[in-house]
């Protein structure tokens, strides 16, 4: 038996029929514009992750605190050569205690050889101090060719330490330079102003430098009122070879003066504990440091911190590292030991 269908179910099936192809177009059209948005914002936050990483390498890179695949292939080199250049220097060591003496001289290349010397002297000196420089000239540094000699023969190199004016290309800074052409013996430190508050920076700036400048075995800072017998100072140094790691002076400690009118003043007095007393430390009249150390200066200069003096900033930068701290009495300039290679002028 048939049904048949009312005119109101008919009309109804027939709406139905119109509405599906529509509803359909309209779902595509907001898929399509749904993926569009969805797309764009994917886009976008990619271009955001690709600017914030550029800005990250760039601001990491100023600041050189990220540490790169490069660097960590530096650091295993680095370490591979620490360790052989510990095994040469056990090595070296075990062949002088054998009577195996080596010396600082040549290093050939071709039909040019140099010497590597025994030790850079830096006098410190300052502007205005000529008539002391001229004392050092006339009792134990030699001058023009004797002062070639001294190097070429003996391995010593002596050079007067001196700063920049404030106002650089002033009379200060002129004189010098004229000084200097005459006597060829100044290692200028175009880096460093010339002041007295700023010595212990000076003295960094020299070994910096020196490092650079000169592979010896030694390095030495020195005021410009002390005289030195070289000589005895080659042989006491020669003593020293077998120590990679040397640091050697008048070996004191002293109190710490936290008044500001003291003159001796340490604005970082409190840095210093409860005792106010420095640690061991070489007197600043003269003191000798080896090749290894005056490198570690060099590279690290810009993260030493200097203290109100130099020979405890010195002191400071070597206390915490495998350094051989060694008293030597001939170096108590003040005091005239017996054997004394220096004293006051």
């Amino acid at each position: 038996m048939q049904i048949r269908e009312g005119p109101r179910r008919a009309a109804s099936s027939a709406a139905g029929a119109l509405r599906s192809p529509m509803s359909a177009m309209m779902l595509a059209m907001f898929a399509t514009m749904a993926s569009f948005y969805i797309a764009g914002r994917l886009w976008q936050d990619a271009q955001n992750r690709v600017y914030l990483i550029k800005e990250l390498d760039r601001r990491t890179g100023q600041g050189q605190s990220a540490v790169s695949v490069d660097d960590t292939l530096k650091v295993v080199a680095c370490r591979q050569q620490g360790k052989r250049l510990a095994s040469l220097e056990m090595e070296l060591a075990a062949a002088k205690h054998e009577g195996f003496v080596g010396k600082y001289t040549y290093e050939a290349n071709g039909t040019d050889s140099r010497k590597r010397p025994l030790i850079v002297i830096g006098i410190m000196t300052s502007f205005g101090r000529k008539n002391y420089r001229d004392a050092v000239r006339k009792s134990w540094l030699p001058t023009g060719s004797m002062l070639k000699k001294l190097e070429e023969e003996k391995g010593i190199v002596v050079r007067f330490i001196v700063g920049r004016s404030v106002n650089q290309g002033d009379t200060s800074d002129r004189e010098i330079d004229d000084e200097n052409r005459s006597t060829k013996d100044f290692m200028i430190l175009n880096d460093h102003t010339e002041s007295e508050e700023e010595s212990p920076k000076k003295t960094k700036s020299f070994f910096a430098n020196a490092a650079e400048l000169f592979d010896a075995e030694f390095y030495a800072k020195v005021n410009d009122d002390i005289y030195i017998n070289v000589d005895t100072l080659s042989a006491m140094l020669k003593t020293h070879w077998d120590k990679p790691r040397v640091y050697i002076g008048c070996m004191k400690s002293g109190e710490v003066f936290s008044e500001p009118t003291h003159k001796w003043h340490e604005p970082d007095w409190w840095k210093f504990g409860d005792g106010k007393s420095y640690f061991r430390h070489a007197s600043g009249e003269m003191f000798v440091i080896s090749r290894a150390i005056a490198q570690f200066i060099s590279i690290n200069r810009s993260v030493l911190r200097t203290y109100a003096h130099d020979d405890v900033s010195v002191g400071s930068w070597l206390i915490g590292l495998a350094v051989k701290h060694v008293n030597e009495a001939k170096l108590c300039c003040s005091s005239w030991p017996s054997g004394a290679l220096c004293s006051a002028l």
